[in-house]
């Protein structure tokens, strides 16, 4: 590689970047605590003294010495230069590398180092500001926020004045067209001139943890609207890739927890009372993204929202994001009527760590949640609660979690076991595991044959290949719109597949599909099951026309991505085979090594 990379794309690789996933695409990690242990791959032993922290994203030897980050590692594992190490994560995360001298490039670059150059200047203005205007200090001391916890957020004011900070930042040189970039000014409708976005409003510095100013957060002090106002998204700030108080966990806490809050406010307020530990997302729904970024720091996740029903409407939405990511969370609930500052301001560190203990799993809280819909004191509320968590618990794969919450849902409503099981055991049949008769083994004895085997299936997997099927075989048009990007290779259901099969054949041939005598057509069929061929082809399906497309885009999605994870179980199944064995031949060696390059191309294309 003969150019440079961009500081700022090294450290979006590094930040992410999973360095456990990495390495354990390497060794074989065992969680010991809150790290991970595994035999060092850069000397023999035989006693594990290799750790990987995924808190502080780094791996340590005790054994040799060794030690780094996600990007050192690479280096040292695939023999490789820096810039490589850095281009093969960039890769598999689908980071685009350009180089520092292309023109576009070098522009972009140079843009975001004015806007941050322009956000620090700003950020300097605002925090004057503060300690020149009184009403601004009388609200942080109504708060009760101290002047310590002020300086280390930065906080500051923005005055009443519609151009204050316009003028200042021009006095400084800057250009009009650059403070818009940024986000601070606003054009007049008439085009005459430019004011502040901000004004009168406390001002809330949102700062990375490289400790660059991102953009500002700002809370009115009167009765104006909206309560809240935030920066606009720029070349250097997205609102959903970021979190408030991130800078400040990372710098002063272990990251052995971290509670998500909503507001500004609720981080600052509860920090002011010794809670250092909170983030927040920037004014957006919680995004996966976000769940990302927390992974990475911690996997013990708390989220402490309003206790009304919007708040518990968002933790509801954000437990389940954080779950999708793989992430356990758990709930604080707060007394009714509280936010997070209200009840910090009343009852301090002690009670709120106390709330810490009484937090719920994911499963006691959807109850919790589900339960505030109905009402308890009707016989018809008890069963409408049923049926909703019936719903809920279908999408539940492990049947040792679905038979807790059952045993939950029947503590809660009386309604027995039995009754609950009876009106919802069709759907996890139907819904959960699915008997997959499609594996490639096959053996040779006159002819090939496929083997039947239990494989259990992703529902959403389940459903993208049923549905494409049903609505291949109604619509030539369909058909076309997805030839070239699915074979009936990749349906991995057994009777999806033949249907593939069958229906990618008589196109090919200019032939006309009737569902009727397709049915019929595998009716005859000794392996194919009867149930599941109905299911298929008698779907009921109302897509629009200008919805079809992007309906068969996360079909088509979904089937190939499922499809990587398959073989991706495959080869680390395989991998670990190769691990167990005493004696490796050179023949195995070469299998491994081919082996850990399409585990890391399959990675490349999950990413």
């Amino acid at each position: 590689m003969n150019y440079l990379i961009d500081d700022e794309i090294i450290e979006r690789v590094r930040s992410s970047s999973d360095i456990v996933e990495i390495i354990s695409q390497y060794i074989t990690l065992k969680k010991t605590g809150s790290n991970y242990t595994g035999l060092c791959p850069f000397h023999s032993e035989k006693t594990p003294s290799f750790t990987v922290s995924p808190a502080k994203q780094f791996y340590h030897c005790f054994g040799c010495g060794e030690g780094g980050d996600v990007i050192s590692f690479i280096m040292k594992e695939e023999n490789l230069s820096f810039p490589e190490a850095v281009k093969l994560l960039a890769d598999r995360l689908g980071i685009i590398i350009e180089e520092k001298d292309d023109p576009k490039s070098r522009e972009l670059k140079k843009k975001k180092e004015l806007i941050y150059k322009i956000n620090k200047d700003a950020a300097r203005f605002f925090y004057q500001s503060l300690y020149n205007n009184e009403m601004g200090l009388a609200y942080l001391k109504k708060r009760s926020i101290d002047k310590k916890t002020m300086n280390k957020f930065g906080i500051g004011f923005a005055d009443s004045s519609w151009d204050s900070l316009y003028r200042h930042l021009i006095n400084k040189g800057y250009a009009e067209k650059d403070l818009e970039s940024a986000g601070l000014i606003i054009k007049r409708k008439d085009s005459s001139g430019f004011y502040d976005r901000f004004r009168n409003r406390i001002i809330f510095p949102i700062i990375d943890t490289n400790r660059k100013v991102l953009a500002f957060g700002g809370r009115i002090i009167d009765s104006s609207m909206p309560k809240y106002l935030n920066s606009p998204e720029t070349s250097v700030f997205l609102k959903g890739n970021n979190l408030f108080g991130l800078n400040i966990v990372n710098q002063e806490t272990d990251r052995s927890k971290i509670v998500l809050v909503e507001g500004y406010m609720d981080v600052i307020s509860l920090y002011n009372n010794g809670i250092n530990y909170c983030v927040a997302s920037l004014g957006t729904a919680f995004t996966l993204n976000q769940a990302k970024i927390l992974k990475k720091f911690n996997d013990e996740i708390y989220i402490c929202y309003d206790s009304d029903l919007a708040g518990f409407k968002a933790t509801d939405r954000a437990m389940d994001i954080l779950k999708e990511e793989g992430i356990n969370a758990k709930v604080i609930l707060l007394p009714s009527g509280k936010d997070p500052d209200d009840f910090v301001s009343e009852r301090g560190k002690k009670g709120f760590e106390e709330l810490l203990k009484d937090s719920l799993n994911y499963i006691d809280f959807k109850i919790r949640y589900i339960k505030t819909k109905y009402n308890f004191n009707e016989v018809e509320g008890k069963i409408q609660f049923a049926k909703e968590m019936g719903k809920f618990l279908k999408e539940i794969d492990s049947p040792i979690e679905r038979d807790v919450f059952l045993d939950k849902i029947v503590l809660e409503t009386g309604i027995s076991k039995e009754a609950i099981l009876k009106e919802f055991s069709s759907k996890f049949n139907r819904m959960t595991y699915t008997e997959d008769k499609y594996i490639k083994n096959k053996y040779r004895n006159n002819k090939d044959k496929i083997i039947p085997v239990k494989n259990v299936l992703e529902p959403a997997h389940l459903k993208a290949e049923k549905c494409i099927i049903y609505l291949i075989a109604k619509n030539e048009k369909i058909f076309k719109k997805i030839k070239d990007k699915l074979s009936p290779e990749d349906f991995l259901n057994y009777e999806c597949r033949e249907l593939a099969e069958f229906i990618f054949s008589s196109y090919e041939e200019n032939q006309i599909i009737n569902l009727k005598e397709l049915y019929t057509h595998f009716h005859e069929i000794e392996d194919i099951d009867d149930n599941k061929m109905m299911e298929i082809l008698n779907q009921n399906i109302n897509i629009s026309e200008e919805d079809i497309d992007s309906l068969i885009e996360d079909l088509i999605e979904t089937i190939i991505y499922s499809k990587l994870k398959h073989r991706r179980n495959e080869i680390t199944s395989e991998i670990s085979i190769f691990e167990s064995k005493k004696d490796k031949n050179e023949r195995d060696v070469e299998r491994f090594k081919q082996l850990c390059i399409e585990l890391l191309e399959i990675d490349r294309k999950m990413n």
